[in-house]
């Protein structure tokens, strides 16, 4: 039983065709761009290419898409092409092959301007049944292709499970004003609090939900690290975050001291994860508990997955790699 992992260059690709080769699985990996973990070059919007390569596979993860960074490099239509018209010749062509079941990698960024509270508002605590408000083309067509999914569900029984992923590669936050004056190591733990997940944890979420998808038929889960907060928190994170951090964990203040490091003052939305750990049975690792029990021990919080991916993206002078 062959896995296909679309976008096999990325990021999370990569990651996912390590894990599954090394632990024996039969994998094929496809992208627009060659790479050593790509055994087909071509791309999801042309649907022929998908049809050629479809033969023998039971499980579908789909991660190749168009991401934010591209909003500066790729026109609307080609999120369309990609993100939209990709993700459809790949169920209409796993449905025609009796694919088992399909993992839609999909992003928080769906939930858009619901992610910003209005002054004086509590922080959004952000689950499933929040309804997604996208603020551009990105958004647009993953919210879109969440929908697809969802309807050949419905229609042909195709089972599914999307994953709403939120930020697992390094990548600055242009509206986020807040991150200016902060390590890179310092955004990455804080964000660990509410919005960001260890790629590791990501490609174990994805595996689960390979597997428990025949089960559940078809659900959307937020996948990002566990939050320390809780729903009565939600006004305090607005007004003195690092206060509210610092009542859970007294010794926080004298560990990011030894590192010149800072929390945020404020914190306006935090996902919730806790669907996923308890109907995948996803356990994730790399959370802020897991940040400060390094800091107490000298060792790096990030997964070894994560520090390959930092050290890869050093080599573009313009930033973070579009993610392919």
């Amino acid at each position: 039983m062959t896995i296909l992992v679309t976008g096999s260059a990325g990021h999370l690709g990569e990651a996912l065709m390590q894990t599954l080769r090394t632990n024996g699985h039969a994998v094929r990996g496809i992208d627009i761009r060659p790479s050593s973990y790509t055994d087909d070059v071509g791309s999801i919007a042309d649907r022929g290419f998908v049809r050629s390569i479809m033969a023998g596979i039971r499980t579908v993860l789909h991660t190749a898409t168009l991401h934010k960074p591209h909003l500066a490099t790729h026109s609307d239509r080609d999120f369309v092409d990609t993100n939209l018209t990709g993700t459809l010749n790949l169920l209409e062509e796993s449905v025609s092959q009796e694919v088992d079941r399909f993992v839609f990698t999909s992003t928080t960024s769906t939930f858009g301007s619901v992610l910003t509270p209005e002054p004086g508002d509590p922080a959004v605590w952000v689950t499933e049944e929040v309804a997604p408000v996208p603020k551009n083309i990105y958004g647009v067509t993953k919210v879109a292709a969440e929908g697809l999914c969802e309807i050949f569900h419905r229609r042909h029984g195709l089972s599914i499970i999307v994953l709403r992923v939120s930020r697992f590669f390094p990548e600055a936050d242009r509206d986020d004003t807040k991150q200016r004056g902060y390590s890179s190591e310092n955004v990455l733990a804080n964000e660990l609090l509410y919005r960001r997940v260890d790629i590791a944890d990501v490609v174990s979420a994805h595996l689960l939900a390979a597997q428990k998808a025949r089960r559940i038929g078809f659900r959307r889960y937020i996948i990002s690290a566990t939050t320390p907060f809780d729903s009565t928190d939600l006004f305090s994170l607005r007004q003195n975050a690092a206060g509210v951090v610092q009542r859970l964990f007294p010794d926080c203040a004298s560990l990011y001291a030894r590192h010149g490091w800072k929390l945020f003052p404020d914190i306006g939305r935090v996902y919730v994860n806790r669907l996923a750990v308890e109907q995948l049975g996803w356990k994730p690792i790399y959370d802020f508990r897991h940040v400060l029990d390094c800091l107490r021990t000298g060792r790096d919080f990030r997964s070894r997955s994560e520090t390959d991916i930092d050290a890869e993206d050093e080599m573009f002078t313009e930033g973070s790699r579009p993610i392919a």
